[in-house]
């Protein structure tokens, strides 16, 4: 746990334990905000319904803090989910995520979305490139004539 608290910033262990004891509860910080973890034993298992988001503020930041939580037994999820080697659920996303799944152009949103669902970690080059400007399709003017009979009103 003490490596988890190290990838973020203002983060610490608050919960002394000795070397080998699993105690019954963890009290630590992430970014300033306090957690309390309770040990629920082999009946209650932990699973994504209960996650920790972590929100970077570069690729590189995601990076770093992406493989250290799948170090040492930790695996990879979907869409920026992965879960670390204590089991524990975790979201790692980039601020910038938040504003282009939220834009707009609704083309540029919809790109954005199919885009993520083909991810693991969440690539930022990947999710720009995905919602940049498309240029727009060329209109070939109707060259077509209509008689002038044809948008009377009257018959």
């Amino acid at each position: 746990m003490t490596s988890d608290v190290s990838l973020i910033s203002d983060s610490r262990l608050l919960t002394e334990a000795a070397a080998g004891e699993c105690p019954m509860i963890v009290d630590f910080e992430l970014a300033g905000a306090p957690y309390r973890i309770l040990n629920g034993g082999p009946n209650h298992k932990l699973n994504p319904a209960c996650s920790i988001s972590v929100t970077t503020q570069s690729q590189s930041e995601t990076d770093r803090i992406w493989d250290a939580l799948i170090a040492d037994g930790g695996e990879a999820g979907n869409r920026g989910w992965l879960t670390d080697r204590w089991g524990v659920s975790w979201q790692v996303l980039p601020v910038a995520l938040a504003t282009m799944l939220g834009a707009s152009d609704r083309e540029a949103t919809g790109r954005a979305r199919a885009a993520m669902m083909g991810m693991s970690k969440i690539d930022m080059a990947k999710m720009k490139a995905a919602t940049a400007p498309r240029p727009s399709s060329a209109r070939t003017a109707w060259t077509g004539r209509i008689s002038p009979s044809a948008w009377s009103p009257c018959p």
